[in-house]
C-alpha cells in the first residue's frame, strides 16, 4: 500500500494489532491487510528473582502493554496524521508456559511463576512417569502439582489458571481461551482431538493428593481454540487497557492467544510438517512441525503443538543470549570510558565480527552462559561462568566465539537427540530473533554447532510480535483456507532468505567445543552449590 491507501485503511480501522509479551520486551506491531508493519511500539522489562522464583510484577505487564500501544499510536499519527479508533483484529502471545493462578473473584494467589523456574522438578518427574508423556519443570501443570507437593495454602482457591497471554486476552475480551499451541505449554494436548488429553486428565484427577481439592482439573483450565477462530471480541473495559488515552473503540475480533513459540512458526512460515525454526533470546528453542511420532519419551524433548494443532518436537533451553548481552554491556561501558558513543547495533556488529576472525574451536576457551538453572544439562543454579587454561589461545576473536557458542550449547544437546537418535530431519530450518540481526556470524555459528544448513529471513529480527499480527488477520479472515496454505500462499509470496551450510572446519571446531563444554558441567554445577545468590 502507498501512503494514502495506508491511511484509508488506518481510517477505516482495516488494521490489526499483534502484541508480544517477551522475555525482555513487550512490543505493539499494527499490520496492513497485505501484512505489512505500518506501526510498532515497545516497552523494555526484565524479570525479577524474588523469593526464590524468576517472577514479573503482573501491574507492569499492564504498564508495558500501554506504552507499547501508545507509542505504536503516537507513530501512528506522526507517518499518516490520523488517530488510531478502530483495530479490526488483535491478538496476543507471550512467553509460553509457566503459572498464573486466580480465585474465583479474578485475584491472582502467588506472583507469576515463569518459564525461567526450575523449582519443579519432582513434580515434572512424578507426572512425566504417570503420564508416560514428558512433562517439562516449566508447564503450567507441573508448577500446579509442585504448589500441591509443596502443601501451598493457595491451592484450595484455585478457580482458572492460564499462561501469561490468556491472561491478557482474558483481560481484554472476557474470554478463558488459549490458542492450541500456547494450551500445549499448560496441559498435554491429544493431536487427535485438538483438546487436552483426556486419559491424561483422568490420571491427574484420580492422584489421591489432588482428589482432596473442591476444584476438578478441566474446570480450571481455559478452553483450546486452533488458529483462524474468533476468540471472542475487545471490550469496552478492554479497549481502555490497551489504550490509555481512550481513542480506541471497542469490538476488534480477538485471536487465540499464543506462545512465542508459535508465533515463532508464523513469523518463519514453519507450521507444515518437516518444516522447523529456532527461536534465540533470552532463552533459545527449536520447534520441528514432526510427520511422525517419536518412538519413546525424552526428558529433553518436549511435544507441543502448532497453532493449527499439529504435533512439534520442541527443544527448550532457559539461557542463551543474556550472558553476550551482559558483557557487551560492559565492553558499552569501557567505550564510553573513552569518550566513544556505540549504538547497541553497533557495538554487536563490532563484538561479532571479531568472531569471525577465532579459531574453530574457539581457542580452547569454555563459557557456561547460565543466568538461570538449565534442565537439559541438569543445572539447578545459574552461574554465569567463563573458564580457560593457561595454555587456552585468550584473544577477543576466541572470547566472542565462545559466547556465541556457549549460547547455542544446551539447544545442540537437545537437537542430536532428534538428529542421531530419531533421525529426525526437516526440509527447511529458519532461524530469528536479534541475535541474527548483525548478518552470517550468528548463522554460521549455529549452522554449525546443528550441523545444519540455516535459513534467516530478512524479518529476522521481529518475528515474534508480527507473527502475532498475521494469526489476527487470519482469526478475522474467517476462512476455510489451511494456515499453512494461508501463509503459503498470501503472507509469504516472495520472501526474502540467506541460506548458510555448515563448514566442516566450523562443525569439527564446535564439537571439540562441546566435549570440553560437557567435561566441564560439574564445575558449573559446583559453582551454583558454592557460590549463593
Amino acid at each position: 500500500m502507498n501512503l494514502v491507501e495506508t491511511t484509508r485503511a488506518i481510517e477505516a480501522g482495516e488494521v490489526s494489532l499483534g502484541i508480544e509479551l517477551g522475555s525482555t520486551r513487550i512490543k505493539a506491531v499494527l499490520v496492513t491487510d497485505d501484512f505489512n508493519t505500518i506501526a510498532s511500539g515497545s516497552y523494555v522489562w526484565e524479570n525479577r528473582f524474588e523469593d526464590g522464583v524468576w517472577t514479573y510484577p503482573i501491574d507492569e505487564v499492564w504498564t508495558g502493554i500501554q506504552q507499547s500501544y501508545t507509542q505504536m499510536a503516537a507513530d501512528v499519527q506522526s507517518k499518516y496524521h490520523s488517530a488510531l479508533t478502530k483495530i479490526s483484529a488483535v491478538g496476543v502471545s507471550a512467553m509460553m508456559h509457566g503459572y498464573l493462578a486466580f480465585d474465583k473473584s479474578g485475584k491472582l494467589l502467588v506472583p507469576f511463576r515463569t518459564w525461567r523456574n526450575n523449582i519443579t522438578e519432582q513434580s515434572a518427574d512424578e507426572l512425566t512417569k504417570l503420564f508416560d508423556f514428558n512433562i517439562p519443570q516449566r508447564w503450567s501443570i507441573a508448577h500446579l502439582y509442585q504448589a500441591i507437593l509443596n502443601g501451598e495454602d493457595h491451592v484450595r482457591n484455585v478457580n482458572f489458571i492460564t499462561s501469561l497471554a490468556g491472561y491478557v486476552t482474558w483481560k481484554l475480551s472476557g474470554e478463558k481461551v488459549l490458542g492450541v499451541g500456547d494450551a500445549s505449554g499448560v496441559f498435554p494436548i491429544d493431536d487427535k482431538t485438538g483438546s487436552y488429553d483426556k486419559k491424561m486428565l483422568e490420571k491427574f484427577s484420580n492422584l489421591d493428593n489432588v482428589k482432596q481439592y473442591p476444584w476438578d482439573i478441566e474446570d480450571i483450565l481455559p478452553d483450546i481454540l486452533p488458529a483462524g477462530k474468533v476468540a471472542g471480541h475487545l471490550t469496552a473495559e478492554g479497549a481502555s487497557l490497551l489504550d490509555a488515552n481512550g481513542n480506541l473503540e471497542a469490538g476488534s475480533v480477538m485471536a487465540p492467544p499464543e506462545g512465542d513459540a508459535g508465533t515463532g512458526m508464523v513469523g518463519t512460515n514453519s507450521v507444515r510438517k518437516r518444516t522447523g525454526n529456532i527461536s534465540v533470546g533470552t532463552s533459545s528453542f527449536s520447534m520441528n512441525v514432526l510427520d511422525k511420532p517419536l518412538t519413546k519419551v525424552y526428558r529433553d524433548i518436549d511435544i507441543v503443538m502448532t497453532p493449527d494443532g499439529s504435533p512439534v518436537a520442541m527443544v527448550h533451553i532457559n539461557n542463551c543470549s543474556s550472558d553476550i548481552n551482559a558483557w557487551a554491556s560492559v565492553f558499552n561501558e569501557f567505550a564510553a570510558r573513552l569518550g566513544v558513543e556505540l549504538k547497541p547495533d553497533r557495538l554487536y556488529e563490532t563484538l561479532f565480527l571479531e568472531a569471525a576472525k577465532a579459531d574453530p574451536d574457539a581457542g580452547g576457551l569454555v563459557n557456561y552462559s547460565y543466568q538461570s538453572g538449565e534442565n537439559i544439562t541438569k543445572i539447578k543454579a545459574g552461574r554465569p561462568l567463563f573458564v580457560r587454561t593457561p595454555n587456552s589461545k585468550f584473544s577477543l576473536p576466541n572470547f566472542m566465539q565462545t559466547q556465541l557458542y556457549a549460547a547455542f550449547a544446551p539447544l545442540k544437546i537437545g537437537m542430536d537427540i532428534l538428529i542421531n537418535q530419531e533421525h529426525v530431519h526437516t526440509d527447511v530450518m529458519i532461524a530469528q530473533g536479534g541475535l541474527f540481526r548483525t548478518p552470517v556470524i550468528g548463522q554460521q555459528v549455529l549452522a554449525n554447532a546443528l550441523n545444519v544448513p540455516i535459513t534467516v529471513m530478512s524479518t529476522a529480527g521481529e518475528g515474534g510480535p508480527w507473527g502475532m499480527a498475521v494469526l489476527a488477520v487470519y482469526a478475522k479472515r474467517d476462512t476455510d483456507e489451511s494456515l499453512e496454505d494461508f501463509l503459503d500462499q498470501e503472507v509469504f509470496t516472495n520472501p526474502e532468505s540467506m541460506t548458510l551450510s555448515p563448514e566442516p572446519e566450523g562443525v569439527a571446531g564446535y564439537q571439540k567445543f562441546i566435549e570440553k563444554y560437557q567435561g566441564g558441567l560439574p564445575v558449573e554445577a559446583a559453582a551454583g552449590d558454592a557460590i549463593s545468590d
